[in-house]
């Protein structure tokens, strides 16, 4: 059975998960940097493929780590997860996407982001 989160403890978690979500962010903008280089001078100061593997994994490590937990990925540029939830015995998931300060959003499971609305 997948995990229904109480909004509580999608709360809890969030601290967390932004401080991670910083790693991430980070590690993502290191990769298009080193990409960029790589394909327009031959070497990126920020290494080779070494270093690539190595962001890869940390942020696969990360986002393993979140899914395992119940919380799911939707998106990681920008990073957007969810937690599934119920409000009025209906499916909802918690929605939180990158940059945003605090669990502010919800939305329908059927209807996706464009459905997000303000948690009550």
């Amino acid at each position: 059975m997948d995990r229904i989160f109480t909004l509580d403890e999608a709360r809890a978690l969030l601290p967390g998960i932004i401080a991670e979500a910083r790693e991430i962010v980070a590690g993502r903008a290191d990769l298009a940097e080193i990409a960029f280089d790589r394909e327009a001078a031959g070497g990126s100061r920020l290494g080779g493929l070494p270093e690539i593997k190595a962001i890869e994994a940390r942020i696969e490590e990360t986002l393993t780590r979140w899914s395992e937990q119940g919380i799911e990925v939707k998106g990681v540029a920008p990073l957007l997860i969810d937690f599934p939830s119920v409000f009025g015995g209906e499916s909802v998931r918690l929605c939180w996407i990158e940059g945003e300060p605090e669990l502010a959003w919800y939305h329908r499971t059927d209807l996706g982001f464009a459905g997000r609305r303000p948690l009550p």
